[in-house]
């Protein structure tokens, strides 16, 4: 359940983005897939996050040596190399890989550097695809060795390809990578056609004043052939002196290529998908989008990286914090170690990446965690502020309690009368903190851990205890309980949800409001030495429905 709430957590609160409204999943559709989340049952395993992101894709870098010398990737000069007897041999990509695959990645991407520079490139692929369980391996190539190799790779398994491309003219690509081969990276894409890959995928890393200008020449190349091309927005990486004004936006691509081709057309995407993508009617392939920097897909990412030198990382851009499998495995860890490494390594992945920058969709930002994205509001059950009693007038009021006796005294109900119905209870509130706070909290950078994680699981924990911490409460055997906590990064504050069900002489109220309250003093607890006091608050804990029993259901307003 905890896995499942927080997959809950990531395609409510970031994943969705779409700017298409022909295309955009509606309400209801959400709210279903809401509840099919809720109402799975399995275990997604060591290879789930704290948020709930369940990792299915692996990348693995088989070398850090490339032919090419790309503007945006690299220096001039090169970077420093791993010593050779420092990269992944053959047997430990292997057994890394099936590590991986026995836990659910079902893809693997071979990259590097250049892949195709590796001599044994071959017979990786070839001990990948006897993985049990792993339905496709790829891999990204600049194409220049390709027209040699691909016949050979494609026996050995290859089951997809991209092929980075970022400009269709000759002495452009020169300037580009700072070396020859066009025509060869050229003849690449058009055997592969021949060979059967369809689509082939075009990587072109869209950079401004430098080949823009080609981006409908790039849409042209779908016009006949089975061609994916995907616009890349031009990131930072260290060595590549990455400049804001070298990058063009998504809707700047789209707006462009709509001038030319006002029909262009919104496909429709899988959840994990990195790429938006499009197709002008008429046309054989299509385009696509990778937004990493306008609008990024960290709530959906389920991928996971593993450097040449054996380092796990669980997300592209990050800086520190990598596990070198590598160094376990040759020091004769067993496969229950490694398993342990690589799961503490996910549930430590943030929420999203930190890529410092100061343009993210077409305005200034200090950097891309200030990105901020709606939720549906029919999945907020927050509602307005009220007092949960009211004063009592007078002490002959006291017989209408239901836990007061004629006297005035504490009484449990007898409820050995009643007939079991099925009870549901929702309850809501808020832990306001302050904005150093929530950008702790989005970047899972407290001190004492996964804020929004450990607070739903002390909230579910005091669903089952409530008896025990109300005096009076009946104890009930609950058969559902489900804490929602969700970052509003905007309004600087947790919102929190609690769902309980039974089938009981008795309702569940107090077990969800309960739940609330704990989870909301894990959260004050959890970050009270990051703030003063004055910055915390515990707010609007209120009964949002109930359903069930005699007196009928209650829904707030």
């Amino acid at each position: 359940m905890f896995r499942k709430i927080n997959t809950v957590k990531s395609i409510f609160g970031v994943a969705y983005s779409s700017t298409e409204a022909s295309v955009a999943s509606n309400a209801s559709s959400r709210v279903q897939q809401f509840k099919e989340l809720l109402n799975s049952t399995l275990d997604n395993g060591i290879l789930t996050d704290s948020f709930g992101r369940h990792h299915t894709y692996l990348r693995i870098s088989i070398t850090e040596r490339c032919n090419l010398r790309c503007l945006y990737c690299m220096p001039a000069e090169g970077v420093k190399l791993t010593k050779n007897d420092g990269i992944l041999k053959i047997e430990e990509i292997i057994k890394i890989a099936s590590l991986f695959v026995n836990e659910g990645v079902n893809k693997i991407r071979l990259t590097g550097g250049e892949p195709t520079v590796r001599r044994d490139i071959v017979d990786i692929i070839a001990g990948l695809k006897q993985l049990p369980g792993l339905e496709q391996v790829a891999i990204t190539t600049n194409g220049l060795t390709l027209t040699r190799q691909l016949p050979s790779l494609q026996r050995a398994g290859l089951d997809a390809l991209n092929i980075s491309l970022d400009t269709l003219k000759e002495n452009r690509f020169e300037q580009f990578t700072r070396r020859k081969g066009w025509s060869r990276v050229m003849a690449s894409i058009d055997l592969a056609i021949q060979l059967g890959y369809n689509p082939v995928k075009v990587n072109c890393v869209v950079m401004k004043g430098f080949n823009d200008d080609e981006i409908i020449d790039f849409v042209d190349l779908t016009k006949s052939r089975p061609i994916d091309v995907r616009f890349i927005e031009y990131m930072p990486f260290q060595g590549n002196e990455w400049n804001q004004n070298k990058m063009i936006s998504f809707k700047a691509m789209k707006e462009l290529i709509r001038n030319t081709y006002p029909e262009l057309q919104r496909l429709p995407n899988k959840y994990n998908d990195t790429s938006k993508a499009y197709r002008v009617p008429g046309f054989t392939g299509q385009v696509g989008f990778i937004t990493s920097m306008s609008e990024h897909f960290c709530g959906s990412c389920n991928r996971l990286r593993i450097t040449a030198d054996g380092n796990l990382k669980v997300c592209l851009f990050e800086g520190k914090g990598e596990i070198s499998l590598r160094d376990a495995l040759r020091s004769g860890a067993s496969d229950d170690i490694l398993k342990e490494m690589i799961g503490a390594a996910v549930r430590r992945k943030k929420k999203q990446h930190a890529v410092e920058t100061k343009y993210i969709r077409g305005r200034s930002v200090r950097s891309y965690k200030d990105l901020r994205y709606s939720v549906p509001r029919e999945c907020l059950m927050v509602g307005a502020v009220k007092r949960w009693f009211k004063n009592v007038a007078s002490v002959r009021a006291c017989s209408s309690l239901s836990h007061v006796d004629r006297d005035g005294k504490a009484s449990m109900v007898d409820v050995g009368s009643k007939v079991e119905s099925k009870r549901v209870a929702v309850a809501s509130g808020i832990v306001r903190v302050d904005s150093n706070i929530s950008k702790l909290i989005a970047e899972n950078n407290v001190k004492k851990g996964d804020v929004l994680s450990v607070a739903q699981l002390a909230g579910i924990m005091a669903a089952k205890c409530t008896s025990t911490l109300i005096p009076l409460c009946h104890p009930l055997p609950l058969s559902y309980a489900n804490v929602s906590l969700r970052l509003n990064e905007e309004l600087h504050r947790v919102e929190i949800t609690a769902e309980v069900r039974c089938t009981g002489k008795t309702g569940v109220e107090m077990e969800a409001l309960t739940a609330v309250s704990i989870a909301a003093l894990t959260v004050y607890d959890m970050c009270k030495y990051a703030a003063s006091p004055k910055s915390l608050k515990i707010t609007d804990i209120q009964l949002v429905s109930k359903t069930g029993g005699t007196k009928g259901n209650f829904f707030r307003e």
